[in-house]
C-alpha cells in the first residue's frame, strides 16, 4: 500500500486559488491580495503566501518584489515551451503503456474511457461544466494510465504540469466552438489505437491533439495581441 499524505493547507489554498486562475477568474496582470484571500479562506497571511510560491513553481503567478504576486500572462513563447515538452512526455506515456500492460489492463483503460466519453456531452457544448468535465477526464485518463506504466517520475512530472496546460484548454475552449467535440474525438481515436495495439497511430493522435491545443492558444494570444 502507497501511504498518501494528506494535503498541506497552504496545497489546498494553491489549488483554490490556483482554479480561478485556470478557469479565467483571475485574468493576467491581476494582483492577488494576500490579506484578501486570508479573509475569505479564514486561513493566516502566511498560508496564503506559501500557496503563492507553489502557484510561482506552478507557472501560474509571478512574484515581485514590493508588488506581490500577480497572475502570470500567457505568452507564446510560454505556450510553445510547455507544449514542447509535455507532447513529448504523452507519447512517452503512451509506448511504455502498450509495451507493458496486460490483456486486462487494456479492457479497463477502454473501460474508463467509455466511462469518461459517457459523462461528456455529444454536441459542442459551450458550458462550463463541460469544459471542466472533459479536462478532468483526460487527466483521469492519464492517471489510469500511471499505474500501468508505474514510473514514479513521468507520473510526477505530467501532474506538475496539470495547471499550466488546463489554463491551455480553458483559453482554448473559450475561443472556439467545437473544442469539446475535437476533445471527445482524441479520447475516442486514443481508444481505438490502444485497443489495437497500434503505438504508431497512438503516438500520431497524441501529437496532433497536442498540436491542435497549441496553435489555438497561439490563436487567440496573436488576437490579443494585435487588438
Amino acid at each position: 500500500m502507497q501511504f498518501q499524505a494528506p494535503e498541506s493547507l497552504s496545497e489546498q489554498i494553491a489549488q483554490f486559488v490556483g482554479q480561478r486562475i485556470v478557469s479565467g477568474l483571475l485574468t493576467p496582470g491581476e494582483r492577488i491580495q494576500e490579506l484578501k484571500v486570508a479573509g475569505e479562506l479564514d486561513v493566516s497571511r502566511g498560508s496564503v503566501r506559501e500557496a503563492l510560491l507553489i502557484l510561482e513553481r506552478r507557472h501560474l503567478v509571478e512574484i515581485f518584489p514590493r508588488r506581490g504576486a500577480v497572475v502570470s500572462q500567457l505568452t507564446p513563447n510560454l505556450v510553445n515551451s510547455l507544449y514542447d515538452i509535455y507532447i513529448e512526455l504523452l507519447c512517452m506515456l503512451g509506448r511504455n503503456l502498450l509495451e507493458r500492460w496486460t490483456v486486462a489492463d487494456r479492457a479497463g483503460l477502454n473501460q474508463e474511457i467509455a466511462g469518461l466519453l459517457a459523462m461528456l456531452p455529444e454536441t459542442g457544448s459551450q458550458a462550463k461544466d463541460s469544459w471542466e468535465k472533459a479536462i478532468e477526464a483526460g487527466f483521469s485518463i492519464m492517471r489510469y494510465a500511471y499505474r500501468m506504466v508505474d514510473n514514479p517520475f513521468l507520473e510526477e512530472t505530467l501532474e506538475n504540469f496539470k495547471p499550466a496546460i488546463s489554463r491551455t484548454y480553458y483559453v482554448a475552449m473559450q475561443a472556439f466552438d467545437g473544442e469539446l467535440v475535437e476533445t471527445i474525438r482524441f479520447f475516442q481515436r486514443i481508444s481505438k489505437a490502444s485497443t489495437q495495439g497500434d503505438a504508431g497511430e497512438l503516438d500520431r493522435a497524441i501529437r496532433e491533439f497536442g498540436e491542435h491545443q497549441r496553435q489555438q492558444v497561439l490563436k487567440v494570444l496573436e488576437k490579443e495581441h494585435s487588438v
